[in-house]
């Protein structure tokens, strides 16, 4: 390491966690030396920009559970960011459908998670008052969030980064870190163009959170597996058919929300996605794949559990994904009048989902933290949402970890004094 670090925190990914994370930290520590390294040429390259937009209301998560707490904390704050910084949002509701008699008990289940996670405003509806709301959605029951929105996270990921370049933030593109390593006074990041020393060190690597943490001789209990979600857009005469959210309730075992229809804050309106394995951790297209990628997943026991497991999820998902017509089949189960002629493709996603050793996907934002560091390990949906609360968490971790000795739980972090 060099005898002078270059950094005081070195934030490894130029998402929008990543970029809240140094947005936090110069805000917080006035002349903090604080360095972004993006390994591609622009910031908020994948999941940030790659999403529907959709701002979380906190419904769907396990109360107790830090997705629950920082996405309510998150939203509030992002709302406020936004207005502050002259960001266009949209209010513009969402209902969650349920379509058959075994679905209501779910969906007043959710109901009572949303309650528990105190969402505001929710209301159990009938086919009458869900009409009123959607006129052209169709459904046995729905639970109605008003205050459900959408924005562009890439307008509000380039104001956390102009915001932390004004502190003085250095935002570094194009570089590529390939190992991080712990030193007897901080951390020693290793570059395609050189190596860095640091004191502090946050990992926010998104699709590659779990190498990236390995390097630094963190626990090999999880490993990223990449769903990608394919959109399709409806056509512009055919948008009147969605005033604001349409949703499926979703399958209680699994991280995804089902095929739904969401109107942007541009107007445009998504029908989608699937959630289909991905053979590359950043494959967009259906030919994507990657030798070591996929290699990688055949070394490792949890990803065959999790098939053994969800394997007719997944035969479902990737016909869907195939099909147009299973996808229309899908999505006229909430507005029957959608046709196959209405939609045309749209663009992708890959999800970075954390998958235990035991086949489990992990169902809540896993940090693990060592003396001086804090690794991000699984980050999926809301984090986009819950940017700025996940934030202020990792800067409180990160003062803390010089201190003590941790010990990591899922979604948690506990400590011990040495």
């Amino acid at each position: 390491m060099p005898d002078h670090p270059a950094a005081d925190v070195v934030v490894i990914g130029g998402g929008i966690v990543g970029l809240a994370v140094a947005a936090e930290l110069t805000a917080r520590r006035p002349g903090c030396r604080v360095v972004v390294l993006e390994k591609e040429s622009s910031l908020g390259a994948h999941q940030t920009t790659h999403n529907s937009g959709v701002v979380h209301s906190g419904i769907y998560y396990r109360p107790g559970s830090l997705k629950a707490a920082l996405c309510l904390e998150g939203r509030r704050r992002l709302l406020e960011f936004c207005q502050e910084h002259g960001i266009p949002t949209a209010v513009v509701g969402k209902v969650i459908v349920a379509t058959t008699p075994e679905e209501v008990p779910r969906l007043r289940a959710l109901y009572e998670r949303g309650q528990a996670n105190g969402v505001p405003d929710l209301a159990l509806i009938g086919p009458d008052r869900l009409r009123d709301v959607e006129p052209h959605a169709a459904g046995l029951h729905a639970l109605h969030v008003p205050g459900a929105a959408v924005v562009d996270f890439g307008r509000v990921a380039r104001a956390l980064g102009d915001g932390a370049m004004h502190r003085g933030a250095e935002i570094r593109t194009s570089t590529n870190v390939r190992r991080v390593a712990p030193q007897a006074d901080g951390w020693v990041v290793e570059t395609d163009r050189g190596a860095l020393g640091t004191r502090s060190l946050v990992s926010c690597a998104g699709l590659f959170a779990d190498r990236l943490a390995r390097t630094a001789g963190g626990e090999d209990d999880v490993r990223i597996v990449p769903f990608r979600g394919d959109y399709y857009d409806l056509v512009p005469e055919r948008r009147a058919l969605v005033r604001g959210m349409i949703y499926p309730v979703p399958d209680p075992q699994l991280p995804f929300l089902g095929v739904h229809v969401t109107r942007t804050v541009d107007g445009t309106v998504h029908v989608g996605p699937n959630a289909v394995l991905a053979l590359k951790r950043e494959g967009y297209t259906r030919t994507d794949w990657d030798w070591q990628d996929l290699s990688e997943l055949a070394r490792f026991g949890g990803f065959w559990r999790m098939t053994r497991r969800f394997w007719r999820a997944g035969l479902s998902e990737a016909y869907r994904s195939w099909s147009r017509r299973a996808l229309v089949r899908s999505v006229q189960r909430l507005v029957p009048e959608i046709r196959a002629s209405d939609l045309r493709p749209g663009g992708s996603g890959v999800r970075a989902q954390a998958v235990g050793a035991d086949g489990r996907l992990l169902d809540d934002f896993d940090l693990v933290e060592q003396p001086g560091a804090v690794f991000v390990r699984n980050a999926p949906s809301p984090a986009a949402t819950a940017c700025l609360a996940i934030a202020r968490h990792v800067a409180d971790r990160l003062a803390a970890v010089g201190a003590v000795h941790p010990r990591h739980e899922q979604g948690a972090v506990v400590f011990t004094r040495q």
